[in-house]
């Protein structure tokens, strides 16, 4: 056991704490505010504390953690969004995130937390002309940190202050054991031994870790074709990038309309909580029998690499609606990712805890 302890911010289903527990660190809370998401999560880990609404929570009632895990609300910074960046009214809520923390390790005189880690949509490298990233790495670094000379943030990097180390990195899920294209960021703050780099970049053992676990539960990204028991021929599936097909269609653009349709070898394209893809689907030799249709919530839990059906009851034993399965799955992490820092958290960090 490493004894190490978190707390999720902005917890939505929990894929940070189950990365926790699967990796022997305990969840020791969370705060969420939509019911859908709690009830699962309640469900998923009932001695795991609910605080509610972080803009409310006080330090006095925030028990010490050694790290704090925060997806803040993306929709100012996506490029699908609105674009108003931090300042923005879902997006400035990272601020509470950064108070939290702030406040944690004033009153334990800066032994809690020991960690931060904070995923979050690639468009937060451009928005609001690229000085949104720069804000988010100062508010943990607490010292100003120059734009590059490029004027763009590089998809992987590292900026250490006199307090604090940072490093952050792009993670793409389809290559970490899930056929679906989405690439995140995710950040690493450590406020004590300078060790964020060992933590975000150390990939050691971890490719035959991720592949044997996830072996047999999902397509690979390289051939999505499965041997069908009844029929003994292969299935054909070819995933839509729907968003992509609206534009290209109201612009009346037929190439870029045909170059929408996927091929039998292309990961879904991300998983987004306001819709849901759909696909072509057939057997070899019988494409005219062949028909589209929307991926369903237990497929949309394979695409996040989540335990089958760990979204669809609540703590009270009802069925969780499949809109709100689908929105909350749309928002979530993929759990591969959220293992590979999570476990090397635990490397570095648990033998450190229990010299």
């Amino acid at each position: 056991m490493t004894n190490l302890t978190l707390g999720s911010l902005f917890d939505g289903i929990g894929v940070f704490p189950l990365a926790a527990i699967r990796n022997n660190i305990t969840p020791i809370w969370a705060s969420e505010i939509e019911k859908a998401p709690i009830r699962i999560t309640k469900r998923q880990f009932p001695n795991m504390v609910h605080l509610g609404d972080l803009t409310k929570l006080k330090r006095s009632s925030i028990p010490p953690v050694d790290m704090i895990t925060f997806r803040s609300p993306c929709q100012n910074l996506s490029t699908i969004g609105n674009r108003e960046g931090l300042a923005g009214k879902k997006s400035n809520l990272f601020y509470e995130a950064i108070r939290i923390i702030e406040e944690m390790r004033n009153a334990t005189d800066g032994n809690y937390p020991t960690l931060a880690i904070w995923e979050n949509v690639m468009g937060a490298f451009s928005s609001n002309d690229r000085m949104d990233f720069k804000a988010v790495l100062e508010s943990f670094l607490k010292t100003e940190v120059p734009i590059p000379p490029s004027h763009r943030w590089a998809n992987a990097g590292m900026v250490r202050g006199r307090n604090a180390d940072v490093c952050w990195r792009v993670l793409d899920s389809q290559y970490w054991g899930v056929p679906q294209r989405r690439r995140r960021i995710f950040l690493v703050a450590d406020f004590r031994k300078f060790r964020a780099r060992k933590i975000l970049f150390n990939t050691e053992g971890m490719q035959s870790d991720i592949e044997s676990s996830y072996k047999g539960r999902l397509f690979t990204t390289k051939d999505n074709r499965i041997l069908s028991i009844e029929t003994r021929r292969s299935i054909q599936i070819f995933p839509f990038q729907e968003r992509r097909m609206r534009t290209y269609a109201k612009e009346g653009n037929k190439k870029g309309f045909i170059s929408s349709f996927g091929r039998s070898t292309d990961p879904f394209p991300t998983l987004l909580a306001g819709t849901v893809d759909t696909f072509a689907f057939w057997h070899d030799g019988l494409e005219s029998e062949g028909f589209v249709r929307r991926l369903t919530p237990l497929e949309c839990e394979r695409l996040m690499g989540l335990p089958e059906g760990w979204t669809e009851y609540g703590n009270d034993n009802k069925i969780i609606s499949e809109s709100a399965r689908y929105k909350a799955l749309g928002n979530s992490i993929v759990l591969p990712c959220a293992d590979f820092i999570l476990s090397n958290v635990a490397k570095v960090y648990g033998k450190e805890k229990t010299k």
